[in-house]
């Protein structure tokens, strides 16, 4: 796949979500995601974050504003093309949503297999990509035998296997332990470094710190705030190639 170092790849303007008839969880959020960059998302319990990714892996549509993703209009994108918009996102989700009846290994295995990808050139990323995250002993294991962490572990393991444009996380290392957590961390950041822009909301402030050249968007009461500038100026991105195979 290819991905290109200028543009845009997710631009908000003006958005605003509710649910029913209730007062607006997000407000006039704006704000544009550069390709390469590295992103936080912070804001206390309830301030909207989960609704703000949500929007961004196209779980849900807004009440008003503009969302582009990708050069395209994602609000009216037809119904047709979702599947493949979807395909260029990888999504971290807070309940982890594995699927029960496959095997640690298969759940990591599912969008290779949706991509198409051959057989034979599954096995090797994939048991890679478990010993990786310290699971290689548990390839063969359901997600009802696991652990709270390790189906977290696992779940994170799918959603980077295939390279994604946009790596989304609600809370990925909510529940690993600390060791855990940065090794976690620097996996999205070599991800990060082959080109795709990461987004990862979190309530650990420690984790901040841990990505010297990441943005910091914070959300308060469904308002975005924007502490290191990662709304009004293009970041600088830290040199790589933007071109990778995936």
């Amino acid at each position: 796949m290819t991905r290109t170092a200028e543009g845009e790849i997710v631009q908000f303007d003006n958005v605003g979500l509710r649910y029913g008839s209730d007062r607006e969880v997000l407000s006039d959020v704006s704000f544009t995601l550069h390709p390469g960059s590295f992103y936080f998302l912070t804001g206390a319990s309830g301030a909207g974050k989960t609704s703000l990714l949500r929007l961004l892996y196209l779980a849900q549509r807004p009440s008003r504003g503009m969302i582009r993703m990708f050069g395209t209009d994602a609000i009216t994108l037809p119904r047709e093309r979702l599947p493949g918009f979807r395909r260029r996102i990888g999504v971290v989700f807070q309940d982890f949503r594995l699927v029960p009846h496959l095997s640690a290994f298969d759940n990591v295995a599912l969008p290779l297999r949706v991509q198409g990808v051959a057989e034979r050139d599954i096995l090797r990323p994939v048991t890679d990509m478990l010993e990786w995250v310290q699971l290689a002993d548990r390839i063969h294991a359901l997600p009802a035998q696991l652990s709270g962490g390790e189906q977290q572990r696992v779940a994170i393991a799918r959603a980077v296997i295939h390279r994604p444009e946009l790596l989304v996380a609600d809370e990925p290392t909510g529940n690993v332990d600390p060791e855990m957590a940065v090794k976690l961390l620097r996996l999205f950041e070599a991800l990060n470094r082959i080109g795709t822009t990461v987004v990862v909301a979190t309530h650990d402030v420690h984790l901040l710190k841990r990505v010297p050249d990441s943005l910091i968007m914070r959300l308060d009461r469904g308002r975005l705030s924007d502490p290191t500038g990662a709304l009004r100026y293009p970041p600088r991105v830290r040199s790589r190639s933007v071109t990778a195979e995936g």
